[in-house]
């Protein structure tokens, strides 16, 4: 009996091994290997699923850092007592998934992906290739989401969060997305941009996340659609993708102006209405609608979170920056702009409003042609006068006219 249990435990751990093996290699791992001493790729870690299992303590629920539709994340230590966070997705911990095959792109994503190097990106550092699923490995950033920030705990015991932090937690990530959509060395399409996949680190930068190999999108060509089929997350999901099943750099824009929409209202993207009793038992409106409507009614001041209010009335820098939400949540993708020119009106807006902070300065509350504007109407967030201010952002290199900011 003793013989024959050894022969079946044997037999189990053999068999173990061959199937860790066999996902390996369906998950690209002898590719990966080829294409990392080929490129030079040294950014990336293979790991085996027991180093994994040792850093998250055999995938502990006390190392839970969040739980989604697709997977749970998990904190972990690895043994250069680096600290990380483990995606792990719902496939691998069931059992599902195809297991039949890489898909023919998913080990030049995970290239793609070693080789981003941006300060509001998280770094992927490693992916596991023994499970039905490859499991991914992100650098840990310790804040928390921008999700929490805006909407954790009671409304009476919020953190009060100012509209300066607000504005640049909105720069740094349009400034990430806009890297991801064009300056990679491969366009990346995010996907389900939302604020829960907005981390904050010790200093409250923003740094964008969950863009795994589930998130990547290759482009077919110039000017042409990101065709697959979409996911997103109810609230932040462009109506247009859902309709043609077209995926954009456009469908990113539309889901980031929702976030902008959170910052404006710190109202969750789909929320229950008090009816202003604050019971909670209302029904469930959309943000984005919600938004759009009071926009559209010039009653802007209806939804703007109290606490970036000036008195009764809504600051010149909040009506510009719901302009921006507004403009990235059109109807038309075409008619939405590109997250460059987002990321360069907000980079505006930011510095606008440190100098109204730091000098006491009011801007006025003027606009022209979608642009806010001083007294000699020159300062202007859109297109035209921005993609030169963008170019030399360094606060050294910035030569703003207080004068022409005064009231």
């Amino acid at each position: 009996m003793a013989l024959s249990c050894m022969l079946v435990i044997q037999l189990q751990r053999r068999k173990h091994t061959i199937e860790k093996q066999e996902y390996f290699r369906r998950n690209g791992g002898l590719r990966l290997y080829d294409e990392m001493v080929s490129r030079q790729v040294d950014t990336v870690r293979v790991l085996t699923v027991d180093e994994l299992k040792k850093a998250t303590d055999n995938f502990s629920d006390a190392r839970v850092l969040g739980r989604g539709g697709h997977g749970t994340v998990y904190r972990g230590t690895l043994d250069d007592l680096r600290e990380v966070a483990i995606k792990r997705s719902k496939a691998a911990v069931d059992g599902d998934g195809d297991g039949g095959g890489c898909k023919e792109e998913f080990v030049n994503e995970i290239i793609v992906l070693s080789q981003i190097n941006h300060r509001h990106v998280v770094r992927l550092l490693g992916c596991c290739l023994e499970v039905h699923v490859p499991m991914l490995v992100y650098e840990f950033v310790p804040n928390g989401t921008l999700f929490d920030l805006l909407h954790g705990g009671t409304a009476a015991r919020r953190r009060p969060v100012s509209l300066g932090l607000r504005l640049k937690i909105a720069a740094q990530s349009a400034e990430a997305l806009a890297y991801l959509h064009s300056s990679a060395s491969r366009a990346i399409l995010h996907g389900d941009v939302k604020s829960l996949n907005i981390l904050l680190d010790g200093a409250l930068d923003a740094k964008v996340a969950d863009f795994g190999a589930s998130a990547l999108r290759s482009a077919m060509g110039e000017g042409e659609s990101f065709i697959e089929y979409v996911q997103g997350t109810l609230g932040y999901l462009d109506p247009e993708s859902f309709v043609s099943r077209h995926l954009t750099d456009k469908s990113d824009v539309y889901s980031f102006g929702v976030v902008l929409a959170e910052l404006i209202t710190r109202k969750k993207a789909v929320y229950e209405d008090d009816g202003g009793g604050g019971g909670g038992s209302g029904e469930k409106r959309s943000l984005s609608s919600t938004f759009l409507a009071a926009s559209s009614r010039g009653e802007l001041w209806r939804v703007v979170d109290r606490d970036i209010m000036d008195g009764d009335d809504v600051d010149a820098v909040v009506r510009e920056l719901a302009r921006v939400a507004e403009e990235c949540m059109g109807a038309r993708g075409e008619e939405r702009p590109a997250m460059k020119e987002v990321a360069e009106r907000l980079q505006v807006l930011r510095r606008v409003e440190m100098m109204e902070a730091a000098a006491g300065v009011e801007v006025v509350d003027g606009f022209n042609g979608g642009g806010l504007v001083g007294r000699h109407g020159h300062l202007d967030t859109t297109t035209t006068t921005t993609t030169s201010y963008y170019q030399s952002m360094e606060t050294d290199k910035l030569q703003l006219d207080v004068d022409d900011l005064v009231r």
